[in-house]
């Protein structure tokens, strides 16, 4: 037990992976949970609206991160939405559910172990997932997540986009969360009679957070934690004007791929030059901290002018990912190199023209796996300094050229004839645009985030790595991370069913022995 002041377990953030381990942590009744959030609970009446989701970012409970420019887009600065409120980016994100292919999962056995392989991660996904069956589909589950396969409602552009995956020989697999994923398919929605479902909605319900071992605390900054080098008895959180210390026995950052590396670093865990070029004193020497950022990126769009008008969404707008093996979009096995997307809306960054909404549909693509790596540093010692939010997007030329290959494909697509009653004509990047040098061009000013940053406390058995097996964190022996940052590669997919996933499993196979 704790001490009487404090917590036998204080989580640091309550996104998607701290809402899950506060739930599960709390159901041990002589168990103090302690769960502290920068941000409070979601108010916005937007955010339960799935069609809502493009309009989330920038406000109040976004931290409205932005990256440093980035060479290989055009110079661009891109902004970096990730929530800030109990929730976190299950509050902001478009709702898709992929657990992703069952070998995304190979060099996270390799890294972890067997309970980090897909086999071992799978009894933990079938917890996390209440399963809504849909017309013929044999769907099921009775965990607090809901995942809603749409039938009828599927947009009329959206069901022509994947009828002409189909009529290049693109297998139709009815569900990307079964065995294969290479195929079309609706997307899986985290949706509930028509409302979204956030992580929050799932773990934290009334009855969860009235249990009385569980504390949320909310609008606090974690400042840093409280250690001598070895082991760890606090947090010291400022918010309401003061600054205050809580106590615990056993520390979980959950603060995700940003607010992890960055609250390790401001406790003066980090790179010796990196931490001392900020004002920080290193008292653990771990370069490996804040290395290792990946993220996914897609092209906002391939945009084509209708025919006739687009009926508006009654999902998500987003509602079918399509992902493919760029070498060969036949084949109907193995880990997809490529995704594609249709939105039944136009979609474009900033700065490009589109028609208006019910004009046009758009095609997005990208890479599942890039092998661009990038970093997270901080800018000082307080919470409150910003980060520096190095992604290198498009560094490493297979990145770039199987990109190019995602963008040609998704033309390809387009011009099937399934989808000949409504493409008219192409606006983005337009017909003009035809050799690679410009296609490559138009990707760098119209490539962005798809919102899935991972990788920033590596898991490994290797000396570099930043939490091991256990996800304990290497250096400090009573604190674990569990989020996003702890994936040693992206999966093929959103990264938010298998961050739930990792949640689930810490809990049921760490938890209880360390």
């Amino acid at each position: 037990m704790g001490r009487a002041d404090g917590f036998d377990i204080l989580i640091i953030g309550a996104g998607s992976a701290g809402c899950v381990l506060a739930s599960r942590l709390s159901e041990n009744a002589s168990c103090r949970v302690g769960l502290v959030e920068a941000g409070g609970t979601a108010t916005d009446p937007d955010i339960a609206d799935p069609l809502k989701w493009p309009d989330l970012q920038g406000r109040a409970f976004d931290w409205a991160y932005r990256t440093v420019p980035q060479p290989h887009t055009a110079g661009r600065v891109h902004d970096w939405p990730r929530g800030r409120v109990v929730g976190g980016s299950s509050c902001l994100h478009a709702m898709a559910h992929v657990r992703g292919h069952p070998r995304d999962f190979d060099t996270w056995a390799e890294a972890g172990g067997a309970r980090w392989s897909y086999a071992g991660l799978k009894p933990y996904f079938d917890m996390a997932e209440a399963r809504r069956q849909v017309g013929g589909w044999q769907v099921g589950g009775t965990g607090p997540l809901d995942v809603y396969l749409p039938g009828e409602e599927i947009n009329p552009v959206t069901a022509a986009y994947m009828a002409a995956g189909n009529a290049l020989g693109v297998p139709a697999i009815g569900d990307h969360n079964g065995p294969e994923l290479i195929g079309t398919a609706p997307n899986s929605l985290t949706i509930r009679d028509g409302r979204r479902i956030s992580a929050a909605d799932a773990y934290l319900s009334e009855p969860v957070l009235a249990r009385p071992n569980l504390t949320l605390i909310t609008g606090s900054d974690v400042e840093a934690l409280i250690h001598d080098g070895s082991r760890a008895t606090g947090v010291a959180l400022a918010g309401g004007g003061e600054t205050r210390r809580v106590f615990a026995d056993r520390i979980i950052l959950a603060a995700g791929a940003i607010g992890s590396p960055l609250l390790l670093m401001r406790s003066g865990i980090g790179d010796p030059g990196v931490l001392k070029a900020v004002g920080i004193p290193c008292r653990i020497d771990h370069p490996s901290v804040g290395a290792n950022l990946q993220d996914h990126m897609l092209l906002f769009g391939n945009v084509y002018r209708t025919k006739q008008p687009v009926p508006p969404s009654k999902l998500q707008h987003s509602e079918s990912l399509m992902y493919l093996n760029s070498a060969d979009l036949t084949a109907t096995t193995g880990r997809p190199d490529i995704v594609l997307g249709c939105v039944a809306a136009p979609l474009a960054l900033a700065g490009f023209d589109t028609p208006a909404f019910g004009e046009a549909f758009t095609l997005l693509c990208g890479v599942t796996h890039p092998t661009s790596r990038g970093t997270i540093r901080p800018t000082g010692p307080a919470s409150t300094d910003p980060p520096l939010i190095d992604p290198r997007y498009l560094e490493c030329e297979q990145d770039r050229r199987t990109f190019l290959a995602a963008l040609k494909t998704a033309r390809l697509v387009a011009a099937q004839p399934p989808l000949d009653p409504w493409r008219d004509r192409e606006v983005l990047p337009g017909p003009d645009t035809a050799s690679d040098d410009d296609l490559a061009g138009f990707i760098a000013r119209a490539a962005s985030t798809h919102h899935h940053p991972c990788g920033t406390c590596r898991m490994g058995r290797d000396a570099d790595a930043v939490v091991d097996p256990d996800l304990k964190l290497v250096g400090l022996d009573n604190v674990h991370v569990v989020d996003a940052s702890i994936l040693p590669t992206l999966p093929s997919g959103p990264i938010h069913a298998a961050v739930i996933a990792v949640a689930e499993a810490w809990c049921g196979e760490v938890a209880g022995a360390v």
